[in-house]
């Protein structure tokens, strides 16, 4: 009988282990901001869509990138890395986007986004975790 293929198996045979170092904090940083941002989003949405609805969609699509993201690092070889490098440089963008329009058109955002004023109201992680990542990504051993 085949013994089932682990996790750590795939990690060993591609040589991209996020078990230790910094891609742990990497996982569950971006684990917590998938549910803070879907959080966040769901319960705006549901309460008061009408007052900011594309602050509240763009939370919502951070928090799926955040959830790719998280999926890819967790998953683990060449083809995960390359996705979530990816997803890292959408991020970026994303934030450098909205961070921007929000300081110059104040108005479109009635109501704060994730990624509002390049992340202000979560202490500008949104915008160090994608590059802190981006880092790591093309550092860590293959």
């Amino acid at each position: 009988m085949a013994e089932p293929v682990r996790a750590s198996d795939t990690a060993e045979s591609t040589g991209f282990d996020l078990g230790h170092g910094p891609g742990r904090l990497l996982v569950w940083l971006y684990g917590v901001f998938t549910v803070a941002a879907a959080s966040r989003s769901v319960v705006q949405m549901i309460l008061d869509f009408g007052r900011a609805p594309l602050a509240y969609v763009l939370s919502a699509a951070a928090a799926v990138v955040y959830a790719f993201i998280t999926y890819s690092l967790v998953r683990g070889g060449r083809r995960a890395r390359r996705a979530a490098l990816v997803c890292c440089a959408a991020e970026l963008a994303g934030v450098l986007i909205v961070g921007t329009w929000t300081l110059l058109a104040p108005s479109s955002f009635p109501d704060a986004t994730v990624w509002s004023d390049y992340g202000m109201g979560y202490l500008f992680i949104p915008v160090i975790l994608p590059v802190t990542a981006m880092i790591w990504l093309r550092r860590a051993p293959r």
